[in-house]
């Protein structure tokens, strides 16, 4: 689940600068929150990406404890209402940069910044708990992180887009049009990701039992194998 922000920090120039529902099954607590930050690298050209990650722990030794704790403790999503398995939170920053020119006003630079906090959840295993509610766990928390990099990657793909369509435009009559076309493209590339965002929460959603289900079959296959220790 994502909850984006906007934030947009325009800048201008003469070369002037101025200067997110997958089942009851997902949702959690937030007991020693570990913070971690990185820095992911994208090709020259793109826009920034700054990602940390957030863990937090909870407990339970069987499938029904581990669903209670999720739903009463998992982060709340700002976009929902409600809690969710695990989340991500983000903000698109756009630094633009304008030139007068006879007659006219272009942008003369466009930078893009995504900044996303990952959220996921740490159980802490009991030494009571059976090795089915590991095997459970495991599968579900690598899909509740795969779904969340999942929402990473749509809104790194728009911020791009974002900063390719600000570079990209054509002269305006003046800066205050050229201001107004950066906000309607930046309000339009927007629109489509929160698009984006909410239809693969919906297709995830509905999905998400088959889903769980084929790759517990692919892990038990995988232990058997001996290509993953048992549970």
């Amino acid at each position: 689940m994502c909850d984006p922000q906007r934030i947009n920090s325009v800048a201008l120039a003469t070369a002037v600068k101025q200067g997110g529902r997958r089942g009851n099954m997902m949702k959690r607590t937030l007991l020693c929150a570990l913070l971690l930050a990185v820095t992911t690298a994208i090709p020259a050209g793109a826009a920034n990406l700054v990602k940390t990650y957030s863990y937090f722990s909870i407990g339970g030794s069987t499938l029904e404890d581990i669903e209670k704790q999720l739903s009463k403790h998992g982060p709340q999503v700002k976009s929902t209402g409600s809690r969710h398995p695990g989340a991500t939170q983000m903000a698109f920053t756009t630094r633009i940069s304008y030139a007068r020119q006879a007659g006219s006003c272009r942008i003369a630079d466009a930078v893009v910044t995504l900044k996303v906090k990952v959220i996921l959840p740490e159980w802490r295993r009991p030494r009571k708990a059976d090795a089915d509610v590991k095997l459970f766990w495991d599968t579900l928390s690598a899909d509740i992180k795969r779904h969340e990099e999942r929402h990473v990657e749509i809104a790194k793909n728009h911020a791009r887009e974002l900063e390719d369509a600000l570079k990209a435009t054509y002269p305006q009559k003046d800066c205050d049009a050229a201001k107004a076309k950066a906000a309607e493209i930046t309000a339009a590339v927007l629109a489509r990701h929160d698009r984006a965002q909410v239809q693969f929460d919906r297709v995830e959603s509905v999905n998400f039992e088959s889903r769980i289900l084929r790759l517990m079959r692919y892990r038990i296959e995988r232990i058997q194998n001996g290509q993953l220790p048992p549970a």
